[in-house]
């Protein structure tokens, strides 16, 4: 290769790609050299600090809902960290339950029922073509101004109140072994996975079906049962009590996390809705007619036919709908829900220091969007076609 003249290699195309690829990377990170260069300047001549050692210095500032314990007399980093945990919390929860409304609501917009039918495509339209920063202030103000205060609370279920304090439902305190019954919990979790893996190679191979659900179940319980036996779990419901001015014990879900969470949902399973329905779309009717003919109720025919099929068009453009609601739980701010925008908008006003934030928790989203397309690019991997 030494030898080869630069011209012969500009004639082979993976040469040139690679040149172009290398010739690219150095002039972003020329840029990005030119401009930090620059920032840093300006910074130092206007004695504005510069780096990440605040993220050492006292926070000073009350974060109003902490996932882990914190104090204002924690770092700035523990403070950032709560941010982080609060963004991770309120997305994860809004890809799940989004992704069974939105999966609930596609199948439905296919019903034969017409108003069944016209009122998903309502729910549907609804949703996705208003911003979704006005749900989130439709929400917020819906819970403050038409709920009752706390001392008028609103019973839904025994032990669950209502309020435009918020949410507040039992809730489970720990006093020992939590840590042991989630490591059991996760072990059996996997093990239930893995039988019922095994149990589906042996269908595939034999055509003979073994029990699932029961034996898939008793692998999870399994494990947490020696748990509890072995290690000293203690727990107690904290249930709560409905006083003459407030609700005392439980878990207290504010307004700011209700409409937050109810908005990202509600969004987000309108997408999905749409997705979900075009994936069943995209199957042909023979597969319907064929489960039909073979006896199958509907029911069954859906589940074990129509949608793992349609998972290999539905799960790529999921994919993008997962890191939308990751990024749009920004929109946070807007109604005083301490994210990790929120978080760093603080840090930002007391410190003098703009740039590091903002790098900060741009890294935080790319990581999660990436971590998000890595999960979902590997599941598209499982559904997918194989060749044999």
């Amino acid at each position: 290769m030494s030898g080869v003249s630069p011209i012969v290699l500009l004639r082979d195309r993976r040469a040139r790609e690679l040149a172009y690829q290398v010739i690219c990377v150095a002039a972003v990170a020329l840029c990005v050299w030119y401009l930090l260069r620059n920032a840093l300047g300006n910074l130092a001549q206007q004695d504005i600090a510069t780096g990440f050692a605040y993220l050492g210095r006292e926070a000073g500032f009350i974060i109003s809902e902490t996932p882990i314990a914190y104090e204002p007399s924690d770092s700035y980093a523990r403070a950032v960290l709560v941010g982080l945990l609060n963004t991770v919390k309120v997305s994860l929860l809004a890809i799940v339950l989004g992704t069974i409304i939105g999966t609930l609501v596609g199948i439905a917009r296919l019903s034969r029922n017409p108003l069944l039918s016209r009122l998903m495509l309502f729910y549907v339209e609804a949703l996705r073509n208003v911003p979704l920063l006005l749900y989130l202030f439709l929400w917020y103000a819906a819970i403050i101004f038409t709920l009752p205060p706390v001392k008028q609370a609103i019973t839904l279920l025994p032990g669950v109140y209502v309020s435009n304090s918020g949410l507040v439902v039992p809730a489970v305190v720990w006093n020992s072994g939590f840590w042991a019954l989630a490591v059991a919990a996760g072990i059996g979790l996997a093990a239930a996975f893995a039988w019922q893996a095994a149990a589906k190679r042996k269908r595939i191979a034999t055509g003979k079906a073994r029990p699932v659900w029961p034996v898939a179940l008793g692998w999870f319980i399994a494990p947490v049962v020696v748990a509890a036996l072995l290690f000293d779990v203690s727990a107690q419901l904290d249930w709560p009590e409905l006083g003459r001015f407030r609700l005392t014990g439980g878990a207290h879900l504010k307004p700011e996390f209700v409409a937050l969470l109810l908005g990202l949902t509600l969004g987000a399973s309108a997408s999905v809705a749409e997705i979900v329905r075009s994936g069943i779309l995209a199957i042909g009717r023979g597969q319907r007619e064929a489960a039909q003919a073979l006896g199958l109720p509907e029911g069954l025919t859906m589940r074990l036919v129509i949608l793992p099929q349609a998972l290999r068009v539905i799960v790529p453009p999921l994919t993008n709908i997962y890191v939308t609601t990751f990024k749009n739980s920004s929109l946070a701010i807007a109604i005083g829900y301490p994210d990790l925008v929120m978080v760093s908008n603080n840090i930002m006003n007391q410190t003098g220091q703009a740039i590091e934030p903002i790098a900060l928790f741009m890294l935080v989203y790319l990581f999660l969007s990436l971590t998000t397309s890595l999960l979902m690019n590997w599941y598209n991997a499982q559904v997918a076609l194989k060749g044999r």
